[in-house]
């Protein structure tokens, strides 16, 4: 680029440029997060581990947002468009994702209780989100929650969002020192590399969620929310490979195999 046509770019071609990198970014959150999905139902319909299919359910809701955030930063935000995407990404998607962590980590009878309690306060944020009135939302801009709703929606997005982080946050430490403590194991350097992964990331979407909300920096958001997904899916395939076993492992058990089946009566 010249200088002379440097000097002619005016306000105009850098609003373009900022938004087609939004619109850019926010899909390729939806990508992530639908690819991220895809994995764990897979587990989830492999191995019927609960957090597994809490974690779809969560990744199911922040692709939707996601995917309702590149459509209103691309064609223009509408009352519909924003309520979805407060809604599944605002108030849901990280509750769902701690109930994860909190099967890991607790008594499964506990988990179970925790998410009946958590189907219950969803139904109620549906409701609330559904019926709450709003400021009508217009243009490209992301809206921010305190310019469009009264109080109540926005307490259930801010007690659920940082409850949850918490919750992720602190179980991501908490696994990641005792795999550290244990580091003679096989695959626990991997397993505590990614939930330290998980934590980073985790930190990452809710300080874009905070920047947004308090200065409305859309660039900011979509790339906490982009880099912050990514950051996790690959905590999750850091993990993922820490359980399968190695080369020396597969050897093993196949020689342990033959033998078996050449030595049985």
């Amino acid at each position: 680029m010249g200088l002379g046509e440097a000097e002619r770019r005016g306000p105009a071609d850098d609003a373009y440029a900022r938004r087609a990198m939004v619109v850019g970014l926010a899909f390729l959150a939806t990508a992530v997060a639908t690819l991220f999905a895809q994995a764990t139902l897979v587990r989830s319909t492999r191995d019927h581990r609960p957090q597994d299919r809490v974690w779809t359910i969560a990744l199911a809701f922040v692709a939707l947002a996601s995917a309702a955030l590149a459509t209103g930063a691309s064609t223009g935000w509408d009352n519909g468009t924003f309520r979805v995407f407060y809604l599944l990404g605002a108030v849901l998607a990280v509750p769902w994702l701690a109930l994860g962590t909190v099967y890991l980590l607790a008594r499964p009878a506990t988990a179970r209780r925790v998410e009946r309690m958590l189907i219950f306060l969803s139904g109620l944020a549906t409701g609330v989100l559904l019926a709450a009135p709003m400021h009508n939302v217009h243009g490209t801009a992301i809206p921010v929650g305190h310019d469009v709703f009264d109080a109540f929606p926005r307490v259930l997005a801010g007690v659920g969002n940082g409850l949850g982080a918490t919750v992720i946050i602190a179980g991501a430490l908490v696994s990641a020192w005792h795999f550290g403590r244990h580091r003679a194991t096989p695959g626990n350097g991997r397993r505590a590399a990614a939930n330290l992964l998980i934590a980073t990331g985790t930190l990452v979407l809710s300080s874009g969620g905070l920047v947004q909300g308090v200065a409305g920096k859309d660039e900011a958001f979509v790339i906490s929310l982009a880099v912050g997904l990514s950051v996790i899916y690959a905590g999750f395939l850091v993990a993922a490979s820490a359980t399968r076993p190695d080369r020396a492992t597969l050897a093993a058990a196949s020689v342990e195999s033959d033998a078996s089946r050449e030595f049985a009566p």
